[in-house]
């Protein structure tokens, strides 16, 4: 199951306010979900938004992405979970091409061996 992290919508006519959850992509907007993470009113003008940082990271380390408007809501409101959460992404970036470089070379290695036999026959 592929989990986002999104607005749903909720309020009423003129005067939405969203819920910031993790629900499974195939839901619809304002349907069921998984985990309430926060909460954001658009109409308030200072504290328009709440949000429970141990359930963001809970969800974002299980693998869950976030949609551009709640990743944007979430680096306005606690930035310190965007920034954990690209350290971590490049951490995984260069570990897996340090495997991929690792994994060439012994590849490349067995590649020449069979070469010069080749070559000697």
């Amino acid at each position: 199951m592929a989990v986002k992290i999104r607005l749903r919508q909720q309020g009423r006519t003129n005067r939405q306010t969203y819920r910031l959850v993790a629900c499974d992509t195939h839901v619809k907007r304002d349907g069921k979900y998984l985990d309430n993470l926060g909460w954001y009113d658009p109409f308030m003008a200072e504290n328009n938004a709440k949000l429970n940082e141990e359930k963001t990271l809970h969800w974002l380390n299980l693998g869950a992405e976030m949609t551009h408007e709640a990743k944007q809501l979430i680096a306005r409101v606690a930035p310190g979970i965007i920034k954990q959460w690209n350290d971590k992404r490049e951490a995984r970036k260069v570990k897996l091409a340090a495997k991929r470089r690792a994994n060439r070379k012994k590849s490349a290695e067995p590649a020449k061996e069979t070469g010069s036999k080749k070559s000697a026959k």
